[in-house]
């Protein structure tokens, strides 16, 4: 059996063409273990990053209108800024829209040319994403990726404030992400087998990115303009979250600000009826929900008159996302080493740890790997990953144990070509190959498992010219020298059988398996 490895190096082998058939397999298994909560959760989290967006977008057009008054006002010291301004719109609309457009094309992949942006059908396909961002079938994956570090490259080129300049790089940050089995490109990190839900989710939070750096990138025009005799007259409330997506155990964050305040006046911020440290509202997320909150604004004017503005918005607290799966088959085998994938979206590997019940779980470089002894019962997979700096258990998953399946029969022999073959009975087998084979051989090989088997014993059952049955027990694996001189004696055409095998799987089961037919050639 080693020899047979050794030759197939350079070629697929069975095992690997398992492999290759069980990755289409678990892709279609993995919408399975996306519970219908957490793809709501999904749901709710885009409604609420479109009514961000919204709000984000009326705050830059706020700021828009200023700097078109300081224009309208004073073209002469105006005209560079308001250039600049309307650039920073084309160039946001334009990467703005073109999101909107990548959201379009995976929504008509799932639904078809009525398909709804706001309203998906599919929202638990997890190919339409990776097909119009990833190659083979698509490229624009590629393309977005070289859009955002362009848009990064010009927002950061009118920022001189170290503090903006982080914040633009981080929010557009498009760095390959690290983990166990290497780095993966940013867009691969992003749309790689992802729901459908998810994958419009994460664009729109892109889109918010976009809106959050048209902003700074105003301020800082806002922060140039030399307003002389301009004066303050328009004031408007927003809440500017820091955290997008929430889940339980971390913590929501936001900036609650006043667009064009007096920067000489200092506002007052209330939260729910009580007052805040400053402008940063910050409260801990025990349970899933959308979350509402309100209040006000003031701010006391060199006049003495104090302006106060309401403001209200809402938060998405969801489960997080843990994805466990067997990398073989949906099921765990006892006594043998069952491969299983975990992830945590979101999550470093580094940061991800699980049990298991009735067996063993051990990490490896290239994953999990799960074993258990325990016939019949279930094991229990626990993830847990840190997020914000706190353990958090992120989801359980169930695997039924079943016992290994009985092997089939087979004499492996060096065929004409020098290869490792095996006859597994039932048609014209060469006497002399019979006799250079050294015994029976088992094993489990189809498209699922590659597993061998060691043979304890056999019977080999033969015919005399009466029709006496004659029966003649194996040297353990190997023809005993009765059998070999049974088979020696046997004319061109006759036939014997292989009965009552025994054999011993890696469980530490023996078990009888099936006959197996002989016909001499």
């Amino acid at each position: 059996m080693a020899n047979a490895r050794n030759q197939t190096v350079g070629r697929m082998s069975p095992r690997q063409k398992m492999i290759n058939l069980m990755y289409i397999v678990l892709t279609a298994m993995l919408a399975l273990n996306v519970s219908s909560d957490v793809l709501n959760g999904f749901r709710q989290v885009q409604q609420g990053l479109v009514r961000t967006n919204h709000i984000l977008s009326a705050r830059n057009y706020t700021m828009y209108d200023q700097i078109q008054a300081f224009y309208n006002k004073y073209p002469k010291q105006g005209r560079q800024w308001i250039d600049l301004a309307n650039q920073v719109r084309q160039q946001s609309d334009s990467l703005y829209n073109y999101i909107e457009s990548l959201k379009v094309d995976i929504v008509h992949l799932c639904d078809g040319p009525q398909g709804d942006v706001n309203n998906i059908q599919a929202d638990d396909n997890l190919d339409a994403a990776s097909q119009v961002m990833l190659p083979p079938t698509g490229k624009k994956g590629a393309l977005l990726h070289h859009k955002i570090d362009q848009y990064r490259t010009f927002i950061l080129g009118m920022l001189n404030n170290p503090d903006n300049q982080k914040n633009v790089e981080e929010a557009l940050s498009t760095a390959n992400v690290k983990g166990t089995e290497g780095e993966k490109a940013w867009e691969v990190s992003l749309f790689e087998g992802m729901p459908s839900i998810a994958a419009v989710t994460l664009l729109s939070k892109l889109q918010n990115d976009i809106r959050f750096a048209e902003g700074v990138a105003l301020s800082n025009i806002i922060s140039n303009l030399d307003t002389g005799e301009l004066r303050v007259n328009h004031f408007t409330a927003f809440v500017v979250p820091e955290s997008k997506i929430v889940m339980r155990g971390s913590r929501y964050s936001a900036e609650i600000v006043m667009a064009a305040i007096d920067t000489t006046a200092r506002p007052r911020v209330y939260v729910n009826g009580s007052q805040i440290n400053g402008s940063h509202y910050e409260v801990s997320t025990g349970s899933v929900g959308t979350f509402d909150f309100s209040g006000f604004i003031e701010v006391t004017a060199r006049d003495g008159s104090v302006t106060k503005r309401d403001f209200k918005s809402s938060y998405t607290v969801i489960e997080p996302l843990a994805t466990v799966s067997a990398t073989m088959m949906n099921v765990f085998y006892a006594g043998i080493d069952n491969p299983v994938s975990i992830a945590v979206a979101g999550v470093p590997q580094q940061s991800i740890q699980a049990t298991m019940t009735n067996g063993s779980l051990t990490k490896t470089d290239k994953g999990w790997v799960a074993r258990s002894t325990a016939i019949g019962s279930e094991c229990t997979i626990t993830v847990t990953a840190e997020i914000d700096g706190q353990r958090t258990n992120v989801g359980t998953t169930s695997f039924r144990v079943r016992k290994l399946p009985d092997p089939m029969p087979f004499i492996a022999y060096t065929d004409g070509n020098g290869h490792q073959a095996s006859y597994k009975g039932g048609k014209p087998f060469s006497k002399g190959t019979l006799l250079a084979a050294k015994g029976l051989d088992a094993a489990i090989d189809d498209d699922l498992l590659k597993i061998d088997f060691r043979v304890v014993s056999f019977e080999m059952v033969l015919f005399d010219q009466m029709g006496n049955a004659m029966s003649e027990r194996s040297a353990g694996a190997y023809f005993s020298p009765r059998q070999k001189e049974a088979i020696k004696q046997m004319k061109h055409g006759r036939r014997f059988y292989i009965s009552r095998v025994k054999a011993t799987g890696p469980d530490g089961v023996t078990r009888d398996i099936a006959p197996m037919e002989v016909i001499v050639n």
